[in-house]
């Protein structure tokens, strides 16, 4: 094994409407050995310049081609809210396709597949609607609510992520993942309550656990630490399963 290595790549996926930024503390708290990599969607951060992509499997492949020589293992999964159903979708796109899996998968803020999909269009709300919802859900600075250039500026994008998410469907006969899973909510979500990600137990041969937190949708915003605590400790469970690096393509039809 080359000394040089990182012991753990992890890769970190980004909620609706967001960028790298909010986890840009993450890196420095986080083991030293791993080698931690915050992602950015196309239309925002270091991929401003990209056109957005509101299809959840295309964003999907986007990563992956992106990623292709970075998917070595060890290295794992983590994403919230929008970015919990991209590691997934990535995770049966890279099964269906007997890649290297991740050694672990981490859910946050992100409900089980339901087979009709999501009940709320958020994306479809009025301007005030939609302002209102996000104030609920913390995680997005006043001024965008406050100054309308800025507003106009970040509508479509919100739009073009919950449209991504409220969109996306589980396609049928798909058979749970052969990866450790760990699913993790804010104990007062009111968007996601803790019970939408129990059901993510049935989706995964290694179900490691629900883990609450306190506060809201985005409560690892103020202090991190104990959400990265409970992913060190998780990903060390993992590690230890010795799960399968590869899976036959039969998990899942090769998606489109």
């Amino acid at each position: 094994m080359d000394a040089t290595a990182p012991h753990l790549r992890l890769f970190v996926l980004h909620h609706a409407g967001g960028s790298h930024v909010t986890y840009r503390r993450w890196p420095a708290l986080l083991p030293r050995q791993w080698e931690v990599t915050l992602l950015d969607a196309p239309g925002r951060g270091r991929l401003g310049h990209l056109p957005q992509l509101d299809n959840a499997g295309r964003l999907a492949d986007f990563f992956l081609r992106r990623l292709q020589g970075e998917l070595r293992a060890p290295y794992a999964f983590f994403g919230h809210s929008m970015g919990a159903l991209i590691a997934y979708e990535m995770t049966l796109r890279l099964a269906a396709r007997g890649r290297v899996l991740p050694v672990w998968l981490g859910l946050s803020a992100r409900g089980a597949p339901r087979p009709g999909g999501e009940d709320k269009q958020h994306h479809r709300l009025s301007d005030a609607e939609l302002q209102t919802h996000l104030e609920l859900l913390g995680g997005t600075p006043e001024e965008v609510f406050e100054q309308p250039d800025l507003w106009a500026l970040y509508d479509p994008l919100i739009r073009g992520d919950l449209r991504l998410v409220e969109t996306w469907r589980p396609q049928a006969g798909t058979a749970p993942l052969p990866v450790p899973l760990s699913v993790f909510a804010g104990s007062e979500d009111t968007s996601v309550p803790a019970r939408r990600l129990a059901g993510w137990e049935q989706h995964t041969d290694h179900f490691l656990g629900l883990r609450v937190m306190d506060g809201g949708h985005f409560y690892f915003q103020d202090d991190p630490e104990p959400l990265l605590g409970r992913i060190r400790q998780d990903l060390a469970a993992a590690l230890m399963t010795g799960a399968p690096h590869q899976q036959p393509a039969s998990t899942r039809p090769l998606a489109t």
